[in-house]
């Protein structure tokens, strides 16, 4: 039998100075050789992923980090997309922030929503410098049961890698009344992963799972996306 093949959008500004960036083909090379999931990647750069139809026909969307984007606007309209038309999305550091910055824009209504990073005027940002960054930490993230995180991370607590400097303010209630759950906290009870019930596959979290061990075994986060790109691509058009 021929295994389904599956194509895939990598949004974000490729570049070789950033980690995770350099990871994620050898992600993709494991992915195939262990869990026979054969992914057909194409990297979006931001500009390009604000255009109509950048990545409609595609069968997942990984909203990598690399932050800030060259087009703040480019990376939301992925995300958006991914969003509305139930295609499986997996959203990493900068990806899990602009998540919640899209979520709150166009679900919310939360107009004024803004990253800090890019908008350093802003006067209560959704997302915030750390009071402690995170570029090159590890810390464990509390995984809450019964979520998406849950069953495809296998455990309540789990040790992730981090490499950033901005993450989620508190203030969050209106995004979790319009149904997007906070499925893993760091031992302060800050948000680290989020997830959409009801969407096929949405799944996002500030730490980098694409840096986990040596790239051999990819996390079980990168799979299960994988896993849901392909189960898409399945799917009668």
């Amino acid at each position: 039998m021929t295994e389904t093949l599956a194509r895939i959008a990598l949004v974000g500004d490729r570049s070789p100075n950033v980690v995770s960036h350099t990871r994620i083909p050898q992600l993709l090379d494991a992915l195939a050789a262990r869990e026979r999931l054969l992914l057909d990647a194409y990297w979006i750069p931001s500009e390009q992923a604000g255009e109509p139809g950048a990545v409609d026909g595609f069968d997942a969307v990984w909203v990598v980090p690399g932050s800030p984007y060259r087009s703040e606007a480019g990376v939301l309209a992925a995300i958006r997309t991914a969003r509305e038309r139930g295609i499986p999305f997996l959203g990493t550091c900068a990806g899990f922030q602009h998540a919640l910055l899209e979520f709150a824009r166009h679900v919310c209504g939360l107009t004024d929503a803004a990253h800090a990073e890019t908008d350093p005027a802003a006067e209560d940002p959704l997302i915030e410098p750390l009071a402690c960054s995170l570029v090159g930490h590890e810390g464990v993230v509390v995984v809450e049961p019964d979520s998406l995180a849950w069953s495809v991370i296998g455990a309540e607590r789990t040790v992730e890698r981090y490499f950033c400097a901005y993450g989620p303010s508190r203030r969050l209630d209106a995004l979790s009344a319009h149904g997007l759950r906070f499925s893993g906290r760091d031992e302060d009870g800050q948000v680290r992963i989020a997830e959409l019930p009801g969407h096929p596959f949405f799944l996002a979290s500030l730490f980098q799972p694409e840096l986990s061990g040596d790239g051999s075994r990819p996390h079980p986060m990168v799979t299960a996306w994988a896993r849901a790109a392909v189960e898409h691509a399945g799917q009668p058009v």
